[in-house]
Formats: structure tokens, sequence, C-alpha cells
């Protein structure tokens, strides 16, 4: 039986403060994130594929249908939103943020403004959006935001990652979670290595181990407390074009083993990405971690295809398939609430189907 990670359990309620009760909940047992906070451009893509305009009437009612599911907060601890998200209201007036509130879930926001291509260092990107960061979060936190969330992108490729892209993405997500945490907002920190590419597992877990390094260095001289922060790293997977793929023992294994080696203790939880896999082999891969056990952190999951894309698909922009929408959402909730308590099993799958 897995071990329930010791995560939330770190101090005494009395001792935590504000910031670190809200990490703490963030990453409670069976519970994990759900990343809602899609661009205009990315929503696009995904209405595209399901025949429906990219009007924000139609993105507001995708939420509406998303935020409102019954039971919800059962397995979601949290909703990453973007800006203009963040701003809308349910068809009842409702505020978005306090809906979710409602609903037991704490209400984030993404606050960068995308990876961009980065100077003197070819097929290399460097996240931006420091400029008025500070004065963004403290309008954020007026507008119910409890968290927020930076992601950084690192490329495995020919001669790639840098040095230099490794250490100016470490040092941006430093500085934003410094901010974060001075505006009264817990950082959610994503440094995503990409699954693109035809690598091996062998030379993820090196630049992981690499980069995780770096951030965690940086996070340090820029004051950050871990007790106040999650992480939301990319699992130790071999590159999507690679003829060997690692099977899902392995992906734990050696994620595991990166994260002993450069995460604190003293971080409440880490919510990993998907990454583009697949929903339920991301659901798989959670739960042989947490079966694996003995970790210091929760062990987590924040999600956004491979929670949302079976509700997307049933939805398809009609207000006639949103029971249908929101039942698909939460059964990949529950399906991943129990992997994050190593309690998942694939059977479980085949009974919803």
């Amino acid at each position: 039986m897995a071990r329930h990670p010791q995560g939330s359990d770190h101090f005494p309620e009395a001792s935590m403060s504000e910031l670190a009760r809200i990490a703490a909940a963030m990453a409670a047992r069976g519970k994990g994130i759900l990343a809602a906070d899609e661009s205009t451009g990315t929503i696009e893509k995904r209405f595209k594929a399901i025949g429906v305009e990219n009007t924000e009437e139609n993105r507001r009612a995708y939420r509406d249908m998303l935020f409102t599911t019954k039971g919800l907060g059962e397995h979601i601890s949290g909703v990453i939103l973007y800006d203009e998200t963040l701003r809308q209201k349910a068809s009842d007036g409702t505020p978005f943020a306090q809906l979710l509130a409602k609903q037991g879930v704490i209400p984030g926001i993404k606050v960068d403004t995308g990876a961009k291509p980065m100077a003197l260092c070819p097929g290399e990107l460097v996240t931006e959006g420091l400029d008025n960061l500070a004065k963004r979060c403290a309008e954020y936190v007026k507008l119910g935001a409890k968290f927020a969330k930076w992601r950084a992108v690192i490329n495995i490729g020919n001669g790639i990652p840098s040095q230099a892209c490794i250490v100016a993405n470490a040092h941006a997500l430093a500085r934003y979670a410094a901010i974060c945490q001075g505006s009264g907002l817990v950082p959610i920190v994503e440094p995503e290595v990409l699954m693109d590419g035809a690598h091996g597992v062998e030379r993820c877990e090196e630049v992981a181990e690499w980069t995780l390094r770096e951030v965690f260095a940086a996070l340090a001289s820029q004051r950050v407390t871990p007790e106040e922060m999650v992480l939301k790293p990319s699992m130790v997977v071999s590159g999507s074009e690679s003829r060997q793929q690692a099977g899902v023992a392995e992906v734990a294994q050696r994620t595991l083993k990166v994260l002993r080696r450069t995460v604190p203790a003293a971080v409440p939880g880490i919510a990993f990405l998907s990454g583009g896999q697949s929903d339920e082999r991301a659901t798989e891969h959670l739960d042989a971690m947490n079966r694996l056990g003995g970790a210091p952190w929760a062990l987590t999951f924040s999600y956004g295809r491979a929670l949302q894309q079976p509700s997307l698909k049933a939805w398809r922009g009609s207000a006639a398939n949103v029971a249908a929408a929101q039942a698909a959402l939460a059964h990949r909730a529950r399906m991943n609430g129990l992997a994050a308590m190593g309690q998942y099993r694939s059977e479980l799958e085949k009974k919803a189907a």
C-alpha cells in the first residue's frame, strides 16, 4: 500500500503562513489542479477540432461547463485560469473565481506572456512577462486569485538545451516566484522539458535534473520560500519520436530519482504536467510514482488536455451535451485523484466506458 506523502503534514497548521496553507491545500491528498489557462490562440485550435467557433461567449460557456461540474472539488484542489477567464462570470452572473471557491476549489491565474525565441540561442525559448508583474499580481489578488503559474519551456535537440537557456529560464522563474510571494500569491513553478524529439529517456533524465538544479538554485538566490510554492515539472519520459519508449515503471523510477536529487523536502507538493501524454498514460505514471512511496512531498497532477480532452469532445459546443461533458471531466478527475493516492486501477476506466 502506498504511504501517504508527508506534503501538507510538515508543520502544525498554526505555525504555517497563509501562503503555506494555500500551497498545502493545492497539494491535498487525493486532489490535483485543473489547468484551464489556455490562451485565446490555443483554445482556438481545440475548438476548431470539434467544430466550435472561437468567440468570447463560447470560451465562457466552455469554462462555465467545466467549473459547474457537480462535486468538482472532490478531486480538484485548484484551477489555473487565463486573464480573460478570471474576469468572466458564470451563466447566473457569479464571477468564476467565486463560483470555484463555492465548489471548494482554489482559483489561480497564468501570469507569463509566453515563451519567445531566445536571442543567440537558435531553437530555444525564454518565457517573458516580468514587466509590471507586481502590478498585475495585485490586481489578480483583488479579482480573487490565490496562486499563479509561469511556464518555462526547455527543448531537447541537437546541441540543446544550452546553459544559457536553462539559466535564463531558471532566473525568470525565480524572479516570478519572488514577485508572487511578495504580492500574496502562491507561485506554481513550471519548468517543462518538452517530450518532442527522438531522444531517449536517459537524455530526458539528464536534462530534467540539470534544469531542476538550476531552478532551485535560482529560487534560493531570490529568497523564495519553498513551503509557499508548488512545483509543476514534466515527467522523465522518452522523446515522442524515440523508437524506444520507456515503460510506466521506468518513467516512475527515473522521475522520482531526479526529484529526490533536486527538490527540497520543504516543498509541499509536486503537481506534474501531462505534456502531451495520453489521458490514461498520464494517470498510470502518476499512480506508479505514488505506489513506489517514500516521497517527502505530495505527488499529484496539474493536467490540462489530460483532464479536459474527453470533456471537450463530449461537449462540442452544445448545451444539450453539458451533462455528458461534465461526467467525462468528473471521471478523469476521479481517476487522477485515485492515482495521486496510488489507488488507480485500469479496470475503473472500463467500468466508466
